[in-house]
């Protein structure tokens, strides 16, 4: 992480603030995926419990999301 610290701090101010707004932009992706994926996890429980309890009833079919 330092040398990646001293190598930005060596370009010049025009190529930092990309290079920041580019990471900035990428960790707010990432806190808003997390976010997303947290919140959604009682959801796909739900869904899998479903699905299970579904094949278990044959109510399913083999094949894969090109057959359907």
């Amino acid at each position: 992480m330092k040398q990646l610290v001293q190598h930005l701090g060596s370009l010049p101010d025009s190529q930092q603030d990309v290079l920041a707004s580019i990471l900035l932009e990428e960790l707010e992706g990432e806190m808003r995926w997390d976010g997303s994926f947290e919140k959604s996890q009682d959801t796909l429980s739900s869904l899998a419990q479903q699905a299970l309890a579904d094949h278990e009833k044959h109510l399913t079919v083999s094949g894969g999301f090109t057959q359907v």
